[in-house]
Formats: structure tokens, C-alpha cells, sequence
């Protein structure tokens, strides 16, 4: 499976509080969430991104609390997938239960920057900035976790399983 989008570029240490301020945790509503998502740190992201864009950022993404509606408030706004130099190990899990994409990958990471268009192909962990014209190999996906993604998440995986 591959994914092509507009990237929007982060740093260090993005929390789930910034990701989806607390004051919307009182809704579950993916489109709700997906209203306020990285507002504190991009009031314009909301706005400007576009369904299939990625976000890029450094080290330690999703860090904080473990509150699914973080991956959930990323997926909904429209986001195709996340890369990072490292994540959160709860974010980590918890984007993959929701089947959200996410690929760690330093180098891709520390060179792709804001605006840039890149592809993933999540079979392969291949990332192409096709405004740059370069090339990284991140982590690519096990089987099983792949088919958790095209299924839309763990539950909806689990459900075609039993169904």
C-alpha cells in the first residue's frame, strides 16, 4: 500500500496535549476531534491540511498521556500517515489499533521538510520526498500489522475475523 501527501513538519517531544488539547476530551467524535487537532501548535493546521497529507516530525511523538483520541483526532483530520525519528511506545500502539500509519524513520525525519510531497509504501518501509528527490527505509510493517491498518483499526480487523 502506498501513501502520497503534503507533509506538515513538527519537532521534538509533540504531546498527545498538543496533538488534541484536553479541553476537547470530553467528545469521542472523530470529526469533533479532527476539529482541534495540533491547534495549540498549528492554529492553521485545521484549515490547511488535506485528506492523504503526512505529518513529519523529530523525536518522541505522541508522548504523554494514553489516550487513543490523539491517533484518533490525526486519522480523522485527514492525515494518511505520521513519520518520526521515534514515537511514544503508547502512541505507537494505540495508531495502529485505530490504523493509523506510522513509520519511524530518523533520516527521513531529520530531511523532509514542511510543504514537501512524499510517498510511503508500507509494504516495503520505502519513503520518496518527491520534491527532493531522496529516498530513506524505514520500519515497514509485519503482515499481520498491515492487514490491522487496511482494515481501519484492531476492531474492525477483528470483526472480518469473526464475521
Amino acid at each position: 500500500m502506498k501513501l502520497e501527501g503534503s507533509v506538515f513538519k513538527y519537532g521534538d517531544n509533540v504531546d498527545t496535549d498538543v496533538i488534541i488539547p484536553a479541553r476537547y476530551l470530553n467528545s469521542s467524535d472523530p470529526k469533533e476531534l479532527a476539529a482541534h487537532c495540533m491547534e495549540d501548535i498549528d492554529s492553521s493546521f485545521t484549515d490547511r491540511v488535506q485528506e492523504g497529507d503526512i505529518i513529519v516530525a523529530a523525536k518522541n511523538f505522541g508522548c504523554g498521556s494514553s489516550r487513543e483520541h490523539a491517533p484518533i483526532a490525526i486519522k480523522a483530520a485527514g492525515v494518511s500517515c505520521v513519520i518520526a525519528k521515534t514515537f511514544a511506545r503508547i502512541f505507537y500502539r494505540n495508531a495502529i489499533n485505530i490504523g493509523l500509519p506510522i513509520v519511524e524513520c530518523p533520516e527521513a525525519a531529520e530531511n523532509i521538510q514542511a510543504g514537501d510531497t512524499v510517498e510511503v509504501d508500507l509494504d516495503t518501509g520505502i519513503i520518496t520526498d518527491k520534491t527532493r528527490g531522496m529516498s530513506w527505509k524505514g520500519q515497514a510493517f509485519p503482515a499481520f500489522m498491515q492487514k490491522i491498518i487496511k482494515a481501519g483499526g484492531l476492531i474492525p480487523y477483528i470483526n472480518t475475523k469473526n464475521g
